[in-house]
């Protein structure tokens, strides 16, 4: 499944409509790990707009601002960085259970192979 992102990148007055791969479920099936490859797809994403020409960098879950907002019948996940911001879905999955499985991810990050930090 590909998800919908739409990323703004602080400085800039547009967003711009990207495509994170690699989730495998619908979003009512979702576990954690498809909650990790979603907000760092959403973080990676950023950091493509904003530095096409740099390699791959991993992505270290700690230290954005994010909400689960309802939207035409799914909610969204929206995240805020000092790069900018980026808005995901809208997806059907319930919010009480998506801001959960957020939560628990972001409590227990997957530590990256570089000290970079987005």
């Amino acid at each position: 499944m590909n998800v919908s992102v739409d990323v703004w990148l602080r400085g800039q007055d547009f967003a711009t409509t990207r495509k994170i791969e690699g989730v495998g479920r619908e979003p009512s099936a979702w576990t954690d790990d498809d909650v990790r490859v979603v907000l760092q797809g959403m973080l990676l994403e950023m950091h493509r707009l904003k530095h096409p020409d740099d390699a791959e960098r991993p992505i270290a879950l700690r230290g954005l601002s994010w909400i689960v907002n309802p939207y035409e019948g799914g909610v969204l996940i929206a995240i805020e960085i000092t790069m900018g911001a980026a808005i995901a879905g809208p997806f059907k999955i319930e919010k009480q259970a998506l801001e959960s499985m957020i939560t628990r991810v972001l409590q227990h990050p997957v530590p990256p192979a570089s000290d970079r930090i987005h």
